[in-house]
């Protein structure tokens, strides 16, 4: 088994709290992701659907879920339906969960295979007076394929014009902003496999290494150490490409001299870990490089201090421009006058520090939370200032993972090299 099981009073307790935000008479349905095609017959590893995974700890293709807390019968109040098996998938494809394996996992009594869904959910329906669909309303969300939620919407539709309709994004985003200690602990392990990984590229980096050569490393110590892979696509990013917030090419030759920026985070569990290092590729910061790289640590230090229950992301980035606006005065970069006439809603710090200080971390590497929600205890957050001068080929970005709690910030990261003296003398060492 890849991952530790986890105990599914877990996903008990998540159908729990959704099921209260409900109301009377409702039904809420949420399906897992599809298996992605390439070209041919290929298909791309499968994701599950985040939702789904969050209320079920179900792993599986061609899932759904049915939560009707009114239901008249105890055992249609939680419905989980799965693909039905087969020697011939088995022999093909491997296992999939039996129904009592999904109870296992997820603790819902009551469980169908796909051919019975519709039979199944159209006498539960006619019980109800509301249909609760689920659809992924993230800010940034563009995806343009159409989702088996979207595809279930619609036919829903078409079957129930009669019923209202309710949208579960709100309450699951509500929800799971705030992590249990569980979901805390799967962090913790994605962000410390994320540590190991970085370790074991300061012996590795050195001039002339391909960025691909250190994202293999990257993936290699992920999957040693029972991860699936990344959370997200990796970037590795040296010279002038420091400077390039989402650069994913990763096929450039590291050079004496550059630095090279690691963006990147192991998925454990499917929770996921979000860190970023900036480390000089000969082992050795340049002046230069290493009055900017300590004037990022210098701003997410203080920026990390922030992440406190009560504040916001929006009243913290605010707090921290003017951290970063000194420290690029101090750099040469900004000129005070400047500074002081420039216009309040267009900074000029923007120009080399063009992206937000932090987003929320959990089952999706940018998780679900309202900006302008207050912090509480057991959010999640990553904090990563970063500087970025084009015309000198110089980008530098730090990021860790930190956990809101009622005595602090805790640094999820706190033992990942961070300080420039530390990664210098890593670097030195000898390979093992």
């Amino acid at each position: 088994m890849r991952y530790d099981p986890i105990d599914p009073q877990l996903f008990i307790e998540n159908r729990r709290r959704l099921a209260a935000r409900l109301p009377p008479n409702s039904i809420a349905v949420l399906n897992s992701n599809d298996v992605m095609p390439t070209s041919a017959d290929g298909v791309h590893p499968f994701v599950q659907q985040t939702d789904l995974f969050y209320l079920s700890g179900i792993d599986q293709e061609e899932s759904t879920l049915v939560l009707f807390p009114d239901a008249r019968e105890e055992k249609h109040r939680q419905v989980l339906f799965l693909r039905e098996t087969s020697d011939q998938i088995a022999l093909w494809e491997g296992w999939k969960y039996t129904p009592e394996e999904g109870t296992a996992v997820s603790g819902v009594k009551t469980v169908f295979w796909n051919s019975e869904f519709q039979s199944v959910f159209r006498g539960l329906a006619a019980q109800a007076e509301r249909i609760f669909l689920n659809s992924n309303e993230h800010p940034r969300a563009g995806a343009v394929v159409e989702t088996r939620d979207a595809r279930f919407g619609k036919w829903c539709r078409e079957a129930f014009p009669l019923h209202h309709y309710g949208r579960l994004a709100p309450i699951l985003h509500d929800l799971r902003a705030v992590k249990s200690p569980v979901e805390i602990e799967r962090i913790r392990q994605a962000v410390d496999i994320t540590g190991q990984a970085f370790r074991r590229l300061l012996g590795f980096i050195r001039p002339g290494v391909w960025e691909y050569e250190i994202e293999a490393e990257i993936w290699h110590e992920f999957l040693r150490r029972r991860s699936r892979g990344p959370a997200f696509q990796t970037i590795v990013a040296s010279g002038p490409e420091t400077c390039t917030l989402h650069y994913v090419k990763n096929d450039k030759q590291c050079r004496e001299g550059d630095l090279v920026l690691i963006d990147f985070g192991a998925e454990y569990s499917n929770y996921a870990g979000d860190l970023t290092r900036t480390v000089p590729v000969g082992g050795r910061f340049s002046p230069r490089q290493r009055a900017v790289y300590d004037a990022v640590l210098r701003v997410q230090k203080a920026a990390i201090q922030m992440l406190r229950p009560g504040s916001t992301l929006e009243t913290v980035n605010e707090a921290v421009g003017r951290i970063v606006e000194a420290e690029l005065i101090g750099l040469g970069l900004l000129d005070p006058a400047a500074v002081q006439a420039q216009p309040k809603d267009k900074p000029l710090y923007k120009k080399y520090f063009p992206h937000g200080l932090s987003h929320h971390l959990g089952l999706d590497v940018h998780d679900y939370g309202d900006r302008f929600r207050p912090f509480e205890a057991g959010m999640v957050f990553t904090c990563e200032p970063g500087i970025y001068i084009r015309e000198e080929g110089i980008g530098v970005r730090i990021e860790n993972d930190i956990l809101i709690t009622d005595q602090g910030p805790v640094d999820l990261a706190a033992d990942v090299p961070c300080e420039a003296d530390e990664i210098e003398a890593l670097m030195r060492r000898p390979q093992a």
